[in-house]
């Protein structure tokens, strides 16, 4: 604070202080701690907002009030400092009004400053999934009715959006298709809190994964090392091994996954353990594809992706003869 007395006439300063709800109340920059404790006046419309009664706590006075943006100009005046601190609506009639007496060029506004005073962390918005979830879950009618098994199809057509919409490159589609497969995760895990035996949360499915690419990932938090792709394969297969003791390389494998895929799949698991195998004969294109997968997977190969592809060319064919004949 300055010892000298302002002017009369002197605009003042007008600090706005926006916090993140995502992060806990109380958790505030220093610049803001600073500037709460030297505004000459700090007001709040809000006087439920989560970081007062912490405020309370550190000794900042904070006045209910929400002035509008000519009383906010007068209660400035003389080189007053007046410290808002923003709603969860971010206070949009006071900005404008703001806005508009400056713009006007008539009165002399005081200096205007926004000062985030709690910053959303990387990944802070899947909490407000969570909780969009969690409200969802306890008054939507069809939500609230769903289970695990009855989600399980759109699991698997949510998934297979997110591949095509990957191999189309379209990168606005592929945004939209993570967050329908996030989607899926969340609201499974939702549905596991209320199992009444063995309940899971959203939070023990996150912890779960961390658990495992840290212990999967020995040379990137532990001691070991990798300088290539292939090192990092071997300690992910030699980590996995351990962690499973499975009494065959087919296990784990989901037999309900498209054929081409399951082959290559098979196959993976075979090469990678590097077993002689008779691949079965027979009559019939089934052995006639799974020939053509088994080639395909030894030559680094997808056979479910390459099928794909021809798949949309034919798809493409289709189109321009059905053009051709219209």
């Amino acid at each position: 604070m300055n010892e000298t007395t302002p002017p009369a006439d002197a605009p003042g300063r007008v600090i706005l202080l926006t916090t993140s709800h995502r992060v806990a109340p109380g958790l505030l920059s220093w610049p803001a701690w600073q500037a709460l404790h030297g505004a000459d006046a700090v007001l709040c419309a809000d006087a439920t907002h989560p970081q007062l009664p912490y405020l309370r706590e550190a000794g900042v006075r904070v006045e209910q009030a929400s002035p509008t943006a000519q009383e906010l100009v007068d209660a400035c005046a003389g080189g007053r400092t007046v410290l808002v601190i923003a709603t969860a609506e971010g206070d949009r009639p006071l900005t404008d009004g703001l806005a508009r007496l400056a713009g006007s060029g008539r009165i002399a506004m005081p200096d205007l400053e926004l000062l985030p005073a709690s910053y959303d962390l990387p990944g802070a918005r899947l909490l407000d999934l969570v909780q969009v979830m969690d409200q969802i879950r306890g008054e939507c009618p069809w939500s609230s009715q769903q289970t695990h098994k009855s989600l399980a199809k759109y699991g698997i057509e949510e998934a297979y959006e997110l591949v095509e919409a990957i191999e189309e490159g379209d990168r606005d589609e592929l945004r939209e298709e993570l967050g329908d497969v996030l989607l899926q995760v969340v609201f499974h895990a939702r549905i596991a809190e209320e199992d009444p035996e063995s309940p899971f949360s959203v939070d023990d499915v996150a912890g779960g994964i961390v658990d495992k690419l840290i212990h999967r990932h020995p040379h990137v938090f532990g001691d070991d090392s990798a300088d290539t792709p292939e090192d990092v394969k071997a300690h992910w297969l030699r980590t996995k091994a351990q962690e499973k003791q499975r009494s065959s390389v087919t296990e784990g494998i989901p037999l309900g996954q498209p054929g081409l895929a399951l082959a290559a799949k098979l196959a993976s698991r075979v090469r990678t353990a590097g077993l002689e195998v008779t691949v079965p004969s027979g009559e019939g294109v089934g052995y006639e594809l799974l020939a053509l997968a088994l080639r395909a997977e030894a030559d680094g190969v997808d056979p479910e992706a390459a099928l794909r592809v021809a798949a949309r060319a034919y798809r493409d064919a289709v189109r321009a003869a059905e053009r051709a004949g219209a």
